[in-house]
């Protein structure tokens, strides 16, 4: 059971951290450690962060991004199925040739990353929502050429991975995607679909992390690989709903995931590992029910953090850059329900919650421009593309 004694002592100790005259940087290791170890983290105002927030561009719906390298262009993806080209020469425009998706609920268009080798083969990898028979649904995952030689256009769109098993309702897709560093596979976050179960069972490829080549092909080295189907597929398992994928400088892979009531949390990612949904999470289930926390069941991996209340996490990325000060190899992470962004310092195979800002909105999705900037799309209708500028 989680008690507000811990949120009120966590408080307390992050209030004298703050008097202390320590930058939040300064004071990661030290000064973090009880909420690091519990579900708090106060907000601070957005008056007092470091940067000011500049408004660019409006999409509707909007739900994931990327910066083209070598390019002035990003590409946003709408969830209700549009796909847009974003620069600051103008305002964005419809890219032609996107899949049809299935839109309700949680599902639609999802994200889009840039292939390894983007500036030679003008790869792009999608993931969307499609309708199965019988009132089922499922993720995908897609890789096109983006061709710029006429209107912005996908060509030769090919589908490379598909949730399986298709099942009812429409929440919990994830379909998030990373590439190693090295660039040699494909990580997909798939979501256990509010399903529960299938999180633990491995004939199904819900609830987990996948670990694909590039060409949707099953890597010889994968853990399972040997047990064949969609459980060669699987990289870890005992996900819930994976809403960040983010590998560090030094090549570790990082989820966060949407927990039940008070549980959201942000995992080191290991080959095999279980981390424990539905059976063990340091939340609740929604009508009341009682989940075991994770120390009751020491053989699931637990989360490096968790938050209690809930803030809702969506995207997930690696700072690395030298524009914020006391920033640097830090994970930002982006908060529906909290309205904000929170930045996690990073020690090591440890996390500290060093920063989290009221921004009063929704914030879906956070990546890094390859100048150091930070840029944010807020949830909803009327999204906006903001970027973080410094103050001087």
């Amino acid at each position: 059971m989680k008690t507000a004694s811990h949120f009120v002592l966590a408080a307390a100790m992050l209030v004298g951290a703050c008097t202390s005259g320590a930058t939040p940087s300064d004071a990661a290791a030290t000064d973090t450690a009880t909420i690091d170890a519990n579900g708090a983290q106060p907000a601070t105002p957005l008056a007092d962060a470091p940067f000011t927030v500049q408004e660019v561009a409006s999409f509707n719906e909007p739900w994931a991004m990327t910066f083209l390298p070598g390019t002035p262009f990003a590409l946003v993806t709408e969830k209700s199925g549009k796909l847009k080209l974003w620069s600051e020469r103008g305002a964005p425009i419809d890219v032609a040739g996107v899949p049809t998706v299935a839109y309700g609920g949680q599902g639609g268009f999802g994200d889009v990353i840039a292939a390894p080798d983007f500036a030679t083969s003008g790869t792009i990898y999608l993931s969307w929502v499609e309708e199965g028979s019988g009132g089922t649904y499922g993720a995908v995952v897609g890789k096109a050429r983006f061709d710029q030689s006429g209107a912005p256009a996908l060509k030769d769109l090919q589908i490379i991975w598909k949730q399986d098993p298709k099942v009812s309702g429409r929440g919990h897709f994830s379909h998030r995607l990373a590439f190693s560093p090295d660039g040699q596979y494909l990580f997909i976050g798939s979501g256990e679909r509010q399903k529960f179960d299938p999180a633990q069972d491995m004939k199904a490829n819900l609830g987990k992390i996948l670990r694909l080549n590039p060409d949707g092909s099953v890597p010889a080295d994968n853990p399972f690989a040997s047990e064949g189907g969609v459980t060669s597929q699987i990289w870890s398992l005992g996900h819930r709903n994976i809403l960040g994928l983010a590998f560090d400088g030094s090549g570790k892979l990082w989820n966060q995931e949407m927990g039940p009531k008070g549980g959201d949390e942000v995992n080191l990612v290991e080959a095999k590992s279980n981390y424990g949904y539905p059976i063990v999470s340091n939340g609740d289930h929604y009508d009341g029910k009682d989940i075991p926390d994770h120390p009751t069941r020491p053989e699931f991996a637990a989360p490096k953090l968790w938050w209690n209340p809930s803030v809702s996490p969506a995207g997930l990325v690696w700072y690395d850059g030298d524009l914020y000060p006391g920033w640097k190899n830090s994970l930002l992470m982006g908060a529906l329900s909290g309205e904000g962004l929170i930045r996690m310092a990073i020690d090591g195979d440890k996390l500290h919650k060093s920063d989290r800002w009221d921004f009063g909105k929704r914030i879906r999705e956070v990546e890094v421009r390859g100048d150091g900037s930070v840029w944010l799309l807020t949830d909803g209708s009327d999204g906006k593309l903001v970027k973080l500028v410094p103050k001087g």
